[in-house]
């Protein structure tokens, strides 16, 4: 049987050597020491894993291999020449670093295939005792229930079911002494932390569906804007505007917020240096920024799978992660999740719900691998969506599956606007699905000011709060007149 690739597994090996901590954490979840079917590969991953996860190892040479091996008892493994010389061979060999992922998707890929073969081979066995008079169900059941063995053997984690209840006190007694104002971390809407239950949570997608040319982008700009001036990292994959772009945006935005009030237009042109006031506060504001861990990324056309590694490789490299695996505090924002084009499509196999499908499942895979809120947008292709039309989010109820909440941002009909005032906002945020939060009651919504010149949005009351408010005027008024 031939299930093994021995130049892969080199040239993951030497990457790894090569580029150190970035390279390692870009494999990490995909491998593992078994993924290797040579000895001496095995073994060097061993040592490799144990001084980047333990060390923090950033050069390593053939002297830092040893060493590892010594203190995992291994070191009379490399007293052989050949096991030696292999090691050299293995720091030598010439692999970009672009590639490293890819050849360790494809040992781990003939790792599953091994363990899946040997599985059936015990299948096999099993049906050779079939008598022929048992029910169809329990002989298809055999395959069946080697399939579910199967993918416990994937996973490294204890998968046995928990007293619901078990720890329950103890839980209470922490979360009594360690109180905190909400769960996940703030957006800056209050209104819809409130609604999607307490702000972004980890290990979840959390998604707003827009039609184009609303203002969805500029959501996720404020959202990542005022979740990075609270010190916690923030990363905008960006599929349609540059660096410079969103520098123009965030730049209005934020002077906005410092009553400087250059709009977009003005910061892309330069004109808000012929006042001298805008001009000053502007600069000043600009070194305020400077540090703020808002990072960002155009990810135009690439592939997903290369998105996702970005996205890992910035948790492993800036974020941190944890003895666990998991990363620090931060935020992904992705704008936005779209299908490929036509031409592109056609290259695949997959019809649009089932890729949209996938990419979901990826968000959503990552999001509880390494524990972080995901903010994904969506393009919506018609308007008028409500709780009994969720089938407009891009053709498909896998968003819905997947996602934490789900919220559409859309713009106020002019009697909306009428009936709220002018001054309460000229878009509005509607959660139709909220799994930890309280959600809004039918036909309620947020209230959101778009000032796109300056790309800034103001979050407002709700569309019943403004109600009550009116009721309870009403009754003041007809208490005043009664007097």
């Amino acid at each position: 049987m031939i299930l093994s690739d021995p130049a892969a597994e080199r040239a993951v090996l030497a990457g790894v050597c090569k580029y150190g901590t970035e390279a390692y954490y870009d494999v990490a979840d995909i491998i593992n020491e078994n993924t290797f079917t040579v000895d001496s590969n095995s073994v060097i991953y061993t040592c490799v894993k144990r001084l980047i996860e333990q060390d923090d190892t950033r050069i390593i040479d053939v002297a830092s291999v040893l060493s590892s091996a010594k203190e995992i008892g291994l070191d009379t493994f490399f007293a052989n020449n050949n096991e030696l010389s292999h090691l050299g061979a293995v720091l030598k060999f010439p692999v970009a670093f672009d590639n490293i992922r890819k050849f360790g998707a494809k040992i781990r890929k003939l790792q599953i295939a091994r363990m899946m073969y040997d599985q059936l081979e015990e299948t096999k066995e099993k049906y050779l005792h079939i008598k022929g008079d048992e029910p169809i169900s329990h002989i298809l059941g055999m395959a069946e229930e080697s399939i579910f063995d199967f993918t416990s053997l994937l996973n490294d984690q204890d998968d046995a079911p928990e007293l619901l209840f078990g720890d329950l006190d103890e839980y209470l007694i922490d979360r009594a002494e360690n109180r905190v104002d909400q769960i996940g971390i703030p957006t800056g809407f209050n209104k819809y932390d409130f609604a999607i239950g307490g702000g972004l949570r980890k290990g979840t997608v959390n998604v707003i569906g827009a039609r184009t040319k609303v203002g969805k982008s500029l959501i996720g700009l404020n959202m990542g804007f005022d979740i990075a001036k609270r010190k916690i990292p923030v990363l905008y994959l960006d599929t349609e505007m540059t660096k410079k772009d969103q520098q123009n945006r965030g730049g209005a935005m934020s002077s906005f917020n410092n009553h400087a009030k250059s709009s977009i237009n003005e910061i892309e042109t330069g004109k808000f240096a012929d006042n001298p006031f805008q001009k000053t506060s502007i600069l000043e504001l600009a070194k305020e920024l400077k540090n703020i861990p808002f990072y960002h990324k155009n990810i135009g056309g690439r592939a997903f799978e290369d998105q996702i590694s970005i996205m890992r490789r910035w948790l492993a490299k800036t974020v941190g992660l944890n003895a666990e695996g998991k990363a620090n505090d931060c935020v992904i924002v992705y704008d936005y999740l779209k299908l490929m084009e036509a031409s592109e499509l056609a290259k695949t196999d997959l019809k649009e719900f089932q890729l949209l499908g996938f990419m979901m499942t990826s968000l959503h895979n990552f999001a509880l691998r390494y524990e972080i809120p995901i903010v994904s947008f969506i393009q919506l292709n018609r308007d008028g969506i409500t709780k009994e039309s969720t089938d407009a989010a891009s053709g498909s109820d896998r968003i819905m599956w997947l996602c934490s909440n789900f919220t559409i941002y859309k713009e106020k009909s002019d009697e909306e606007i009428a009936q709220d005032g002018v001054s309460n906002g000229n878009r509005k945020l509607v959660p139709i699905i909220s799994r930890h939060g309280e959600g809004l009651s039918g036909g309620d919504y947020i209230n959101v000011m778009m000032q796109g010149a300056y790309a800034k949005l103001i979050e407002g009351p709700t569309a019943q709060e403004l109600a009550n408010n009116r009721i309870e005027e009403e009754l003041n008024d007809e208490e005043d007149i009664a007097f």
